[in-house]
């Protein structure tokens, strides 16, 4: 299914591509201040998923079929002149980034996964989705507001809260208001991040961005370790003292790992 695509950054012809991968519940278009204010050089292309934003909402929602979409997307917006390319992926981006560069093979240049959400703790998961689909709904843009400065995002910009709000808040159709993304797309995606994690594919670069305030971490500490053990000549692992909402809260240094990993284009 065609994913509603978003491209920022340079439009220049030699110019690298990043293909970014947003989180669950995002949009393509949460990848769009970093683009502007630290990725201007590169060609940025921000989907929005499965069940999000702009996409289509029907399901299946598999890991699987979230990479064949994305799979579509790069046949359609990145010409083999383009590739190699480097793909960013945050949080559930993230476990979605590592399936894909390794259906792509050596179109991949490199990965960068933000705070990776993979291999969670299946009662947790039980738990979190649980309580996400208990509060979907809002009473208004306010509401909708304080229950994102109680979920992680307390210390995000509030230009970019108000961003949020503006893009990405809807109508429920009973009166209330809701994030632009479907509820039973956003479960699916809870069980899908409690599945084993995968590791990299063998020799593509790759840095894992580590977010340290986050408990329980999303970067399992058995990942961590079977990237020591099992890909220790690509994967370097770097920490950040923030949330897990790591582009917007270390956006130097999300942009900082994804030009470095441009450079090897």
């Amino acid at each position: 299914m065609a994913l509603t695509t978003h491209v920022f950054g340079s439009d220049s012809p030699d110019a690298p591509t990043v293909l970014a991968i947003h989180g669950l519940t995002g949009h393509g278009r949460r990848w769009e201040s970093l683009a502007a204010d630290h990725l201007a050089q590169v060609r940025v292309l921000a989907p929005d998923l499965l069940g999000h934003g702009s996409s289509p909402w029907v399901p299946p929602w598999s890991m699987e079929q979230h990479v064949e979409s994305l799979l579509e997307l790069v046949d359609e917006f990145i010409p083999p002149e383009a590739r190699p390319f480097v793909i960013a992926g945050h949080s559930f981006g993230g476990a979605l980034a590592v399936r894909l560069a390794q259906r792509l093979g050596d179109d991949a240049a490199g990965l960068v996964l933000l705070d990776p959400a993979q291999g969670l703790d299946p009662a947790w998961a039980l738990e979190v989705a649980t309580d996400s689909l208990a509060h979907w709904h809002y009473a208004d843009a306010d509401d909708a507001r304080r229950a994102k400065r109680e979920e992680g995002w307390a210390d995000i910009p509030d230009e970019l809260l108000d961003k949020e709000i503006d893009l990405h808040l809807m109508e429920s159709g009973t009166g209330r208001v809701a994030w632009r993304v479907s509820a039973p797309a956003a479960a699916t995606a809870w069980s899908e991040m409690s599945r084993p994690a995968t590791l990299p594919p063998r020799g593509l670069p790759t840095t894992v961005v580590v977010a340290d305030r986050v408990d329980p971490p999303f970067v399992r500490p058995d990942f961590l370790e079977a990237c020591a053990r099992d890909r220790a000549d690509s994967v370097e692992v770097v920490h950040v003292d923030c949330g897990h909402m790591v582009p917007y809260l270390e956006p130097e240094s999300t942009a900082r790992a994804i030009l470095a990993m441009t450079d090897r284009v």
